[in-house]
């Protein structure tokens, strides 16, 4: 009941919400706006310790965000345990953690963080711009959105997977298996056009929503067999019902999730990859994935940085 309350009230916020799902181009690719029922709550956030004596030498940025006295982040609000926002308007899941993480080492309360629904769309200008001092939400690493904007990271590899009811294992041969499978997936979405090019399914097997959330509530009635888009955003969904869905875990594309910075400021992309590696090496980054996505049940490690 819970996962279905929680897919209903995402479904209606998502039609508020313009972007796009694995870091791409497409418009409205969203899950939705996050879970407004009370067993729905974020719980408690990961205690970060701010640090004391930070500086960015060099930042104009880094500089911008001291004055204010509070750091300026982009983000969604439409995915399960990556970014949302609770009943009480808490904001939580793994790409929050992150930006909280960032925020303290830098020495900044990661409470006083004010944060700013980006579209997908209108993230690089908001960068540019000077509307937000760094976005963290699913934000895929191109080579043209690197003449666009500076990237931390990747913090996450995510890759095409398949959202399935847990008791199935039909699919769990990965993309080779779907064939005679009905297959969900957002309009428009990288993810749904990879099954179209590559004939992973036959064409009337294929069903296209707005929102992810509508083929999350298709696959909870038995009205699709599998919901397909990166993993990340599945095991969001996965670690809401951990009990009725899985992921089967068969990646079949790369999407490298970087922290998004303005172009020019190498000095804080710097810094960002030092706390990121630092915190693949003492185990923050380990703990902030198990207290929100890895309650799908699916592991992960820290991925190596590209630092350039």
């Amino acid at each position: 009941m819970r996962m279905r309350n929680l897919v209903a009230s995402l479904g209606v916020a998502a039609l508020a919400l313009t972007g796009a799902a694995c870091g791409s181009d497409e418009p409205d690719a969203g899950g939705g706006g996050g879970g407004n029922a009370a067993s729905d709550a974020c719980g408690d956030l990961h205690k970060f310790d701010t640090a004391a004596a930070a500086d960015v030498a060099g930042s104009a940025t880094y500089t911008k965000i001291k004055t204010r006295g509070n750091p300026v982040v982009g983000v969604k609000a439409d995915q399960p345990n990556l970014g949302y926002k609770d009943a009480d308007g808490k904001r939580c899941g793994f790409d929050i953690e992150v930006a909280r993480m960032v925020a303290a080492n830098l020495g900044f309360d990661p409470e006083k963080i004010e944060y700013k629904e980006i579209p997908s769309a209108n993230r690089e200008t908001a960068l540019a711009g000077g509307e937000i001092d760094y976005y963290v939400g699913t934000y895929s690493i191109t080579d043209k959105r690197k003449t666009q904007v500076g990237f931390a990271g990747p913090y996450f590899i995510a890759g095409q997977d398949l959202l399935v009811r847990k008791d199935d294992t039909s699919m769990d041969g990965g993309k080779t298996a779907l064939k005679g499978k009905k297959v969900c997936s957002a309009t428009g979405s990288t993810p749904i056009q990879r099954v179209k090019d590559e004939q992973l399914t036959e064409a009337s097997n294929i069903s296209e929503f707005k929102t992810y959330s509508e083929c999350v509530s298709q696959l909870l009635d038995s009205k699709v067999d599998t919901v397909t888009t990166d993993d990340a955003i599945l095991k969001g969904y996965a670690a809401t019902a951990p009990d009725e869905l899985r992921v089967v875990g068969k990646p079949f594309s790369t999407e490298k999730y970087g922290i998004g910075l303005p172009l020019a400021d190498k000095a804080l992309r710097d810094k960002v990859n030092t706390i990121l590696e630092t915190s693949a090496t003492d185990g923050t980054w380990k703990a902030i994935y198990d207290e929100t996505l890895g309650k799908s049940g699916s592991d992960s490690t820290p991925p190596p940085l590209e630092k350039y």
